[in-house]
């Protein structure tokens, strides 16, 4: 019997809180980007082709993300030194969070664990300021899903912006 598939934490969800290694001494939550959109990248492994142009991609596109507000989030089950090598072989610019123990907790509340490889799935969450779910998408494993999605997702969110009080339009 093979496994259920998996479903993307649907879009007007609440994202569930979470809080992860960055590094071997610290941790970041998801509470700490409130106020800002949030890209979550959930991600099979480090060392994968397709995880590298992946996230490699989305490197070049930090300004363009960043223009928008949001703040970047890779994460995967690989641990913080994993992480580590690679974030500096790739010259990656963005925190990479370590699902590592208990293995995959953070992806299975956001239904982005493969329980049958025991790794994320390509996974891409789109937050607003509030941390509700405006967008997501689960890619095949072999296929980089791209920044089209992301970028469209973020642009909404920016055209449903409210003004700032006392800007004129």
């Amino acid at each position: 019997m093979s496994p259920a598939p998996q479903h993307a934490l649907a879009v007007g969800s609440p994202a569930p809180a979470f809080q992860l290694p960055a590094t071997p001494d610290q941790r970041l939550g998801l509470d700490e980007l409130r106020g800002r959109p949030v890209i979550l990248a959930f991600y099979p492994a480090d060392w994968s082709p397709v995880c590298g142009d992946q996230l490699g991609l989305y490197n070049q596109l930090l300004p363009e993300f960043h223009r928008s507000g949001a703040q970047l989030v890779g994460i995967s089950v690989d641990g913080v030194w994993c992480h580590a090598a690679f974030a500096e072989q790739r010259h990656l610019h963005f925190p990479l969070l370590a699902d590592f123990e208990p293995k995959g907790e953070v992806a299975r509340r956001y239904g982005a664990y493969r329980e049958q490889d025991g790794v994320c799935e390509r996974a891409l969450f789109v937050l607003d300021a509030d941390g509700i779910v405006r967008w997501s998408y689960i890619s095949p494993l072999g296929v980089n899903p791209g920044a089209d999605g992301i970028l469209e997702a973020l642009a909404q969110l920016t055209a449903n912006a409210p003004s700032p009080a006392g800007a004129s339009s």
